[in-house]
């Protein structure tokens, strides 16, 4: 049940207000998590939020519970399998960007010793707390998530657009959008 300040956004949906109460705009920390977060953002691209949502369980079943590890070497035979699984979105685009994606994860891991470390540098180090009155104040996207784009970009990673960083930006937390007397915030 939301009351008269909360996010509009997550409408009456049980699943979309329990991700809106507990995880969206919460600081985030923990590299499979973000990875996992990165995974979905990407999918996510040219769709709602709320059918990756519905899928998140069959992803992390399908993508081996985002283990970057395993991820990274994915064959084309497990690119196929993958392409028929009916349970998650079949974008072959998106997977093979999600094993490349991969690899360029951990290649920032063994540069900055975490994913969190280097990705945080993008709002140095804190969240950013904006003041959102109805759904047309929230941006999609700004300065910050233009700058994390360019540097993922010429790290190597696919689905990584400034929109998609913002969206990734808000679910990890570096980015509270909540509305102004949201009881979330």
């Amino acid at each position: 049940m939301t009351q008269q300040n909360d996010c509009l956004w997550p409408g009456a949906d049980a699943l979309m207000l329990a991700y809106h109460n507990e995880e969206w705009g919460v600081p985030l920390h923990d590299d499979k998590k973000l990875f996992e977060f990165m995974v979905l953002d990407a999918f996510q691209a040219g769709l709602s939020w709320k059918i990756v949502l519905y899928k998140r369980e069959n992803f992390r079943r399908a993508f081996d519970n985002f283990d970057v590890r395993k991820i990274a070497l994915y064959d084309e035979e497990r690119i196929q399998l993958l392409m028929q699984d009916t349970s998650i979105v079949r974008n072959q685009s998106k997977i093979r960007a999600t094993v490349g994606n991969a690899k360029a994860f951990m290649n920032i891991q063994a540069e900055y010793g975490t994913f969190d470390k280097y990705i945080w540098q993008f709002t140095g180090g804190k969240s950013i707390i904006n003041h959102p009155t109805g759904n047309g104040d929230i941006p999609a996207k700004s300065a910050e998530s233009d700058s994390m784009s360019k540097d993922l970009l010429s790290r190597g990673f696919k689905f990584v657009g400034s929109t998609i960083c913002y969206a990734f930006m808000q679910a990890a937390g570096m980015v509270n959008d909540h509305f102004e007397g949201c009881r979330f915030k």
